[in-house]
């Protein structure tokens, strides 16, 4: 493996680990708001895990997710990894231009 491909390859990894540790945040802190009601009828009858409503298409999250949790995401967002990763490539763009 070449040397610049190891590094990337450590760098995306350490991304997604910041990312996993952004996401249980915050479906902690929904967990907590919405008093453990994260699920519609529909979610829970389908045995979906709340926690996967944090990632992945929108469209599973109308279908599976509580009034509640639907209200928490409008309140205060739901970042997906390419928005968490976006934000990164950012700052660090920032970083570059003001230092």
């Amino acid at each position: 493996m070449s040397a610049l491909f190891a590094d990337a390859a450590r760098n995306w990894r350490k991304l997604r680990s910041e990312f996993e540790d952004y996401r249980e945040q915050a479906y902690e802190r929904a967990a907590e708001a919405c008093r453990d009601h994260l699920l519609n009828r529909r979610g829970r009858a389908a045995h979906v895990d709340p926690y996967s409503l944090f990632m992945g298409p929108w469209a599973r999250v109308q279908a599976y997710a509580s009034e509640e949790l639907l209200e928490w995401f409008a309140e205060h967002g739901r970042m997906t990894f390419e928005e968490f990763e976006r934000q990164r490539i950012d700052a660090l763009h920032y970083e570059e231009m003001a230092g």
